[in-house]
């Protein structure tokens, strides 16, 4: 590995001089009333997306400084409150590490501490390389060999996401979607048919169990659950299903410390005791005709003796999968004591319509875990809590602008690029992504292994925005390998990180929360909501907007070789909608596409639905556009559904299954679900059902299990250079300020002879990393807990021991074993799939 330093790595020159520092930011203090009153700055609304809650906040600024940051009053969905998240935003922007000019490689060897060897060029250099490298593969009639990568974004994103790749002849718009949550939607999906993440009405809620769900720290609606929580405690009961002790299992009545990947074993154990005691919603499900429960341990039920009303299939389920799934079998696999399974599953269903029972990623996203997520969410329909007071619901609609059709700007030839198979290999046998149709989702850890396969084809050209895939999949070597073998890459980034290091040209992007336009579409305490973003400062020297503006900068290097189709489509159906005038360059088209896509929000066409925004103007200064609030009821009947209603035995999943195995030419759904790494058989496959857990490596040599969390201060893995991070770091439960610890109990510790401080190597079958123990009794004996986040080699001066070389603490998706659920298409990074061992070092 060469020797790099910072200094050396990027011959920026002056053009570092000017950076904004924290030695000048005129930070309130008790001493500077007129600061904290406002008299000298102004609170400006933008939107923090440091988690998927897309919180509506207001930023305080002063002579074009960023002082702080707080709620914006005008949002319902987070009661006008912020988590700490928002405030690492503000080290964020202000971070001396950023890109602050496009950079060009002149390393041509790629590989993990490879130096770049970046020097500085100028945007029109930068996106003219970019053209011509576009342009070799349309005149090659290889159009379909560009990959954009997308990762987190806002609802800009249908420029550079929806349309770019298909005005340039490529079907490759891959998403990070598979990495976050679709086997959490999955289960949804196939039994009330809604892809979605859910909301749900806490208010009114009686009990709550969380399948490794910690909402009080990360994941979804956090400000929400905050707010709301003590409200909740003193109406609901609080169960939590996790590893770990997590922020809100210690808030919560019960914890109950599942053994990774039992989840679908715990819920189909709930299940049969719901039906077997009789509890089940008799309004919402149905009963059996002479009121006789027929729901006997070990015995099957006639169909024809039950009257099922909002639900499909239940004595179905029972026959085929809840029968012997008794608490006394669920206690040997998921470590959970018959006793508290039958407690858990009475206290829940008696809570009736006002139980909810929520599956995070901690329980969905595993090997199967389709089905973990399945049983989980079946147990809603059980107690009628689906679409009801006080359960879980869908949401109202947030109206935005329509993409115009890009159909009459697209040649023959450009069509022709675009109907070559993905490159992440979607809907065919072994991934079939199953997105309510056979390869409707996405599998995007598998673009690597599509890349060093060159399977269907060779990918030459690629665009990132926003990402940083070698870092954040499971089994970040095989990233490594994958992007030193793409000839061709392009990163648009805040900061140099891991994924940057492969790049021939990097182009600094402004930073989301407070120097661009955008917006998103969330919902949150059952409104629907669009929160918007907007340049509260002048960008950090020479960044432009990732979705919007640099795009447009590469169409104008298109244009100029003589491809001008995507310039001309930019150009004629993103005019302003209060000028009718064209855009002329790329701030003008970054604003008039905000002001087309927002347009039905502050054009007062949608005052019915919610807020009455009179104008533009009003938009920008409120921030957000709520939706009235959300009424429970009236789904029952109409869900998307084939049945159109709540599917125990998922006809909806059966027919998916069928169009799915005739477009892969197999025999049978049974082969197809065999393919699939599922190992039930006929119509099992159709209903929530315990699948056995899948580890790798031998319990011999892996004798531990290894799980991981994400932590409350985590802005989707984008505060690891932010000081404020580790100093903090001791709020989350079992964690050190300033250290990246893997948190053991103190009974496992003893028999490895581990203490607080000890330096450890962990490895798995996939691979190593270092880290530091911390005894901790919040875990499970036998299973390593550590958080997600830590571990960079490359991302800058804090998160890096040593910028490109040698990282601070452990990055998790070194050991986790590169695999997925494969019906969703999700990457594997909770259920304990990974065995592992600990040295001392």
């Amino acid at each position: 590995m060469q020797n790099l330093n910072r200094r050396d790595f990027i011959k920026l020159g002056t053009v570092s001089a000017g950076v904004v520092g924290f030695a000048n930011i005129p930070f309130a203090n008790a001493t500077n009333q007129k600061l904290v009153s406002g008299e000298l700055g102004k609170w400006i609304a933008t939107t923090c997306q440091g988690c998927t809650s897309w919180c509506s906040v207001e930023g305080y600024v002063f002579d074009n400084k960023l002082i702080k940051v707080r709620g914006n009053a005008n949002a319902k969905g987070n009661h006008g409150n912020i988590c700490p998240r928002p405030h690492l935003a503000i080290q964020q922007v202000y971070d001396k590490d950023r890109v602050k000019t496009p950079l060009k490689r002149t390393n041509p060897k790629k590989g993990k501490g490879e130096n770049p060897k970046f020097v500085p060029i100028s945007w029109e250099e930068a996106t003219d390389t970019i053209a011509d490298k576009i342009l070799e593969l349309i005149n090659n009639d290889e159009s379909h060999k560009f990959c954009l990568m997308r990762g987190r974004y806002t609802y800009m994103n249908e420029i550079i996401y929806g349309t770019f790749p298909k005005l340039i002849g490529s079907p490759n718009n891959i998403s990070h979607s598979s990495i976050c949550a679709e086997a959490e939607k999955f289960g949804r999906y196939y039994t009330e048919g809604f892809w979605d993440y859910a909301d749900f009405d806490l208010e009114n809620a009686k009990y709550i169990l969380g399948w490794g769900a910690d909402p009080l720290a990360s994941n979804r609606q956090v400000p929400h659950f905050i707010n709301i929580w003590g409200h909740v405690l003193d109406n609901a009961t609080v169960t939590i299903i996790d590893p770990r002790l997590s922020v809100t299992a210690a808030k919560a009545h019960k914890w109950l410390p599942i053994i990774p990947g039992a989840d679908s074993a715990l819920a189909v154990a709930i299940a049969h005791t719901i039906l077997v005691n009789g509890v089940w919603n008799k309004d919402f499900v149905g009963n059996f005709k002479d009121k006789v429960n027929y729901f006997r341990v070990g015995e099957q039920v006639e169909e024809e003796l039950f009257d099922e009303i909002h639900t499909n299939g239940v004595v179905k389920w029972w026959n085929l999968e809840l029968f012997d799934k008794t608490p006394e079998w669920a206690e040997k696999i998921t470590g959970i004591s018959a006793k508290d399974i039958i407690k858990t599953a009475l206290d829940f269903a008696n809570s009736g319509s006002r139980a909810i029972s929520w599956v995070s990623p901690g329980a969905a996203m595993q090997v199967r875990g389709a089905y973990s997520s399945m049983a989980g969410h079946a147990l809603n329909g059980l107690v009628g809590s689906v679409d009801a007071k006080g359960g879980i619901l869908q949401a109202n609609k947030v109206p935005m602008g329509k993409t115009p059709d890009i159909k009459p700007y697209m040649s023959e030839k450009i069509v022709k690029g675009t109907k070559h198979k993905k490159i992440d290999q979607r809907g065919t046998a072994l991934f079939p992504a199953l997105k309510k149709k056979s390869g409707g989702g996405v599998v995007t850890a598998n673009v690597a292994n599509a890349i060093l396969d060159e399977s269907p084809y060779d990918i030459k050209v690629a665009l990132g925005y926003w990402n940083n895939f070698v870092f954040s999949v499971n089994g970040s070597d095989l990233w490594e390998k994958a992007m030193a073998k793409v000839p061709f890459f392009a990163h648009i980034t805040t900061n140099l990180a891991e994924t940057s290091m492969f790049a021939d040209i990097v182009l600094p992007a402004k930073m989301h929360m407070f120097e661009r336009y955008g917006f998103v579409l969330n919902k949150q305490n059952m409104h629907g909501y669009m929160s918007i973003h907007q340049p509260l400062i002048k960008p950090l020297a020479d960044a432009k907007t990732d979705e919007t503006e640099v795009i447009w900068l590469i169409c104008q290097s298109l244009a100029k070789k003589g491809f001008d189709a995507p310039l001309r489509y930019y150009k004629e159906n993103f005019k302003d909608p209060i000028s009718g005038k064209e855009p002329t360059n790329e701030e003008e088209f970054d604003l008039y596409a905000f002001k087309h896509y927002t347009k039905p929000v502050w054009d007062g066409s949608h005052a019915d639905d919610g807020d009455k925004l009179n104008s533009w103007d009003e938009l920008l200064q409120k921030g957000v556009w709520n939706t009235k609030k959300f009424k429970p009821g009236k789904k029952i009947d109409h869900f998307k559904t084939v049945t159109k209603k709540f599917e125990f035995y998922s006809e909806t999943l059966k027919h998916v299954l069928e169009e799915h195995t005739k477009k892969n030419a197999l025999s049978s759904i049974d082969e197809a679900i065999e393919h699939a790494n599922i190992t039930a058989k006929g119509e099992k496959v159709f209903v929530p059902h315990y699948e056995p857990i899948v580890r790798y490596g031998d319990e011999t040599e892996y004798p531990l299990i290894f799980a991981e969390h994400r932590s409350r201060l985590n802005r989707e893995g984008r505060s690891q250079n932010v000081p404020w991070y580790y100093e903090i770091k001791d709020v989350d439960p079992g964690d050190v300020s300033n250290e990246d610890v893997a948190k053991i109990n103190p009974l496992t510790a003893k028999k490895y002879n581990l203490k607080d401080g000890d330096k450890i190597k962990i490895s798995s079958q996939q691979g190593e990393m270092e880290t530091v123990v911390k005894l901790w009794e919040g875990t499970r004996p036998d299973v390593v807990v550590k958080c997600y986040g830590q571990g960079h080699w490359a991302y800058g001066t804090v998160a890096s021991e040593k910028f490109g070389q040698i990282p601070r603490g452990g990055n998790n998706n070194a050991i986790h074993i590169h695999e997925y659920d494969r019906l969703s298409g999700s990457t594997a990074r909770h259920g304990g799939t990974a065995r592992i061992k600990i040295e001392k070092i």
